[in-house]
């Protein structure tokens, strides 16, 4: 019956939602300094950095819950469904962003804006939770390739955010540059409301929804890709969330302008990832992923100038391009009975990993600056340059910390590709059956 339906539009309609989750993730990345600097700043000086990365992390928090909630009965809500909510979710949860500032004072302008953040993620989690496994079910024979170049549209998302938070900030107040995200999201609920969707991908299967579930648990191995899952997505939508806020005054440029150069490697790069991984197997590639990214954040760290900035993200680029739909490509080929469950779970890992580092690099931030400063009244009195040259030192310590996440990654990679050397993919799939 997926032979009589439109791949192409389904395919595409696909990218336009992701497209739109990574545009509004990048637009919030580039209005975060704007957002601190009027609403936050004069709240709480002393917390800025926490509560701002707090707010930022609640769009992982929300996206790993629905994403995981929406995976285990992605049949009974419907693709549809969930995409039609995506679109939805996109156009209020940046409403309630750009209006908080309007209609509330104090802590509950936070709050709203926490809430718009929260809802963003709901979108992007609906968004996951349907095209992985549509994708998988449309093109069953080539998994890897087709999730990795979907997945190349969520750097290409980035890329626009990102590019129209930088060039748009002179004449666009960073409430009108938000509001852009609505756009696409309008797009993505009506052609999602005039679509045909294939059937439930368990009726074509034949495994009971039972049997669905329990797979995760009867092969344990799982859950090394689940925890794999939750350091790779730490090692890239972590720092892009942060880069911006912690890296422009050091290197003497906008870090949205590195974001979006390591998207736009990510996004030619991830068309090229199946073929690497039928050489080198997906192990094996994410073996190599996760040293680049390791020696990258480590350069990161380092950087002090736009050449350095520009060197140290092309390595940390590389490393963590292919890392997502590589991992749901390996989920789905080792664990089809699996389905849509095991694709959310990994899933849900990976935007967990994103709401519990984000506010951890916001904590170290702020622990590192009073430090450097010499206390926290001492902080206080800082201003201009003084106080610049502090947070830029304690930028540093919060991006050398994180480089510790995907050296453990080397070895759990490392082991996982030595012990399926020699194993096709039939037998992986045959194993987990």
């Amino acid at each position: 019956m997926v032979a009589t339906l439109n791949k192409g539009r389904l395919f595409w309609l696909g990218v336009l939602a992701l497209f739109t989750a990574a545009s509004s993730l990048a637009i919030r990345g580039a209005i975060a300094s704007g957002l601190k600097a009027e609403w936050i700043d004069p709240i709480a000086p002393l917390q800025a950095g926490e509560l701002l990365a707090a707010a930022l992390g609640a769009a992982f928090l929300s996206f790993a819950i629905t994403l995981f909630v929406a995976s285990a009965f992605l049949d009974q809500i419907g693709m549809k469904g969930c995409l039609l909510g995506a679109g939805l979710c996109f156009l209020v949860g940046p409403l309630l962003i750009i209006t908080a500032g309007d209609v509330a004072t104090g802590m509950t302008v936070y709050t709203l804006v926490w809430l718009g953040m929260l809802l963003s993620g709901i979108g992007w989690g609906l968004t996951e939770a349907a095209i992985n496994p549509l994708t998988a079910q449309l093109y069953p024979e080539d998994t890897t390739h087709r999730l990795n170049v979907l997945h190349a549209w969520f750097p290409g998302g980035i890329i626009v955010g990102g590019l129209a938070g930088f060039f748009l900030s002179a004449t666009l107040p960073w409430q009108g540059i938000m509001a852009l995200v609505m756009i696409p999201a309008l797009a993505t609920v009506l052609i999602a409301a005039t679509t045909t969707f294939p059937p439930p991908l368990r009726s074509e299967s034949g495994v009971t929804f039972g049997e669905m579930v329990s797979e995760v648990f009867r092969r344990p191995s799982f859950f090394i890709w689940f925890g794999a899952m939750f350091l790779t997505a730490a090692s890239e939508l972590a720092p892009g969330q942060w880069i911006d806020v912690a890296l422009s005054n050091r290197v003497g440029m906008r870090g949205i302008l590195l974001l979006v150069y390591v998207n736009a490697l990510m996004f030619v790069f991830r068309h090229f990832a199946g073929r690497l991984a039928n050489k080198i197997s997906n192990p094996g590639l994410l073996w190599v992923s996760s040293l680049l990214a390791a020696i990258g954040l480590f350069m990161l760290s380092q950087a002090q100038s736009p050449a350095a900035a520009i060197l140290a993200s092309t390595v940390w680029g590389l490393g963590v391009c292919v890392m997502w739909p590589t991992m749901l490509a390996s989920v789905a080929e080792r664990y089809p009975r699996g389905g849509s469950w095991a694709l959310g779970l990994v899933g849900s890992a990976g935007a967990l990993a994103s709401f519990f580092v984000l506010p951890q690099l916001g904590a170290m931030f702020d622990e590192a600056k009073i430090e450097f400063a010499g206390g926290p009244e001492a902080f206080a009195r800082l201003t201009g340059a003084a106080k610049l040259a502090v947070e830029d030192a304690a930028a540093s310590v919060s991006f050398q910390r994180l480089a510790v996440l995907p050296v453990i990654l080397l070895v759990v990679f490392g082991v996982i590709w030595l012990r399926e050397r020699g194993k096709s993919r039939a037998m992986l799939a045959g194993e987990a059956a």
